[in-house]
């Protein structure tokens, strides 16, 4: 299941008990809509193992900037609070798969 990532609630996720992976995206992002299913789909099949969220750059632009975000989709991978890995533009699942299994 994936989370709304928002100011408020971002620096409680991140230093979660669980990885955290947050996709900045924004909804006329054309390549954030091809994206979203996958990680949808990888959000349900790494449920209770690694946390997902969602990020609006738009509505979060305080986060975006704190990252750098310049182009998106950007994918940022959380371990024990820190940035560990980074993926920008639209991703296959093999490659995000891959990404995923690195932060367990």
């Amino acid at each position: 299941m994936e989370v709304q990532i928002t100011s408020e609630n971002f620096e409680s996720l991140k230093n979660g008990q669980q990885p955290l992976v947050v996709d900045f995206w924004a909804t006329w992002c054309g390549p954030c809509r091809m994206v979203a299913p996958v990680i949808e789909e990888l959000a349900k099949e790494y449920d209770g193992k690694i946390t997902v969220g969602k990020c609006d750059v738009e509505e979060n632009e305080d986060l975006a900037a704190e990252f750098g975000i310049r182009n998106i989709p950007t994918i940022l991978f959380f371990k024990g609070g820190e940035v560990v890995d980074k993926l920008v533009g639209a991703q296959g699942k093999a490659k995000l798969d891959e990404k995923f299994k690195s932060l367990l």
